[in-house]
């Protein structure tokens, strides 16, 4: 097939190594231009253009991908099939008329569940036993195209966002392959989506990770696993941001204890009581120190019983 693909982040790299293997020819790669990044604001490139670039393709950054210059550059190409993956535009319908074989798009969960921005960090964060990938026809509505493929992924119970982001970025090249073999062969159908069963996976910011100790230990321990490694859970231990990068659901400290109490210190962890049951640190970052397990943290810190975690900081 001859495919135009379009795609950003790291998790689209994959897809597109795939689609390369597999003998299509890949006409252009289209991608986010170049962003400033770091201190020093130097322009850097998205993951895919550096593929691209190590594989000699023919690169487009369009700031707006509705611009009928760049429409028209694509029309020109005569794409059997544009591959979308993590792009970061909404893709008009003009654009999305021109391939033969349409826009497919892989989406990281199992639609119509968390259509949106956040899929993998959401499936997490709200304890799922499992999750998936899909592609999906694109049509002008953001993640409501027909479903075309799905694969099923079982979440590990340590789980993070980061380890199920590197399995899902896999099994969604393997899909998309595997989907446009079966539109060569005419063996995929179209199953439009039942939008009553559709959920939202809303875009994260810093503020998602902020702890509340009034929920209960199993919700935290999840938020914790799924903002692992961005934006991270935290919390504030005398005036500083505390992450908290692994933690273990164990029995609370009984009355006399409040939600963000510390409850029990050891050697190796330190205790934290919640709503419902209480949580082990394991694993933390002090503001403007190194992330560390919590047996080296309280070499140098002195955590008491009966602290108090800040939760409104």
């Amino acid at each position: 097939m001859k495919v135009v693909f379009m795609g950003t982040p790291d998790f689209a790299v994959e897809t597109l190594r795939a689609i390369l293997e597999a003998g299509h020819e890949v006409a252009a790669v289209v991608t986010q231009p170049d962003k400033p990044k770091g201190r020093g604001k130097e322009l850097a490139m998205p993951p895919v253009k550096e593929l691209a670039l190590e594989k000699g393709l023919t690169i487009y950054q369009p700031v707006k991908a509705r611009d009928e210059a760049f429409i028209d550059i694509i029309r020109k190409l005569c794409p059997d099939v544009i591959v979308v993956v993590a792009f970061g535009q909404i893709l008009p319908k003009t654009l999305l008329d021109i391939p033969k074989y349409g826009c497919i798009n892989v989406h990281a969960s199992l639609l119509p569940e968390y259509r949106g921005a956040a899929p993998i960090q959401w499936a997490v964060i709200d304890g799922k036993e499992e999750t998936g990938v899909t592609t999906m026809l694109m049509d002008t509505g953001v993640d409501t195209g027909d479903i075309l493929l799905k694969r099923v992924r079982k979440l590990d119970r340590k789980e993070t966002g980061g380890s199920l982001f590197d399995k899902l970025s896999k099994d969604g090249a393997e899909l998309l392959v595997e989907t446009l073999e079966g539109l060569l062969k005419g063996t995929v159908t179209r199953t439009p989506q039942d939008s009553e069963k559709a959920t939202r996976a809303k875009m994260l910011d810093k503020s998602t990770g902020k702890i509340d100790f009034n929920q209960s230990a199993g919700s935290i321990e999840c938020l914790i696993r799924g903002l692992n490694p961005w934006p991270s859970a935290y919390t504030f231990y005398k005036g500083k941001t505390l992450k908290i990068w692994d933690a273990e659901v164990v029995p609370g400290g009984g009355e006399g204890f409040v939600p963000g109490q510390v409850v029990s210190v050891s050697k190796t962890d330190f205790v934290i009581q919640c709503k419902e049951d209480a949580l082990s640190v394991r694993e933390l970052q002090l503001e403007g120190k190194k992330r560390m397990d919590t047996a080296a943290f309280l070499l140098g810190t002195k955590v008491e019983v009966g602290e108090m975690l800040c939760q409104n900081q």
